[in-house]
């Protein structure tokens, strides 16, 4: 469900910034919905892109813990 809410995220975003960017230049919001379509789907990629990439370092991150307990663990029976 967490993947689902981050490409929704970006991809409303990616909409809220065009949407922006076009009530700036006072233009008609609904002018190109091919290319609000295409900016949603480059955006939603890439919230599917960032969600694989913070797993991937939640996963790197409890292999390192895990490294770094055995060799403390290791230190401290040689010290003993």
């Amino acid at each position: 469900m967490a993947v689902l809410g981050t490409i929704a995220g970006f991809s409303l975003f990616s909409l809220a910034a065009c949407f922006g960017q076009l009530a700036i230049k006072k233009r008609n919001l609904m002018e190109n919905l091919g290319g609000h379509a295409l900016a949603m789907a480059a955006f939603g990629f890439a919230g599917y892109w960032a969600y694989q990439r913070d797993e991937r370092a939640a996963v790197m991150l409890v292999q390192k813990r895990a490294e770094i307990t055995e060799r403390r663990e290791r230190r401290v029976a040689q010290a003993a």
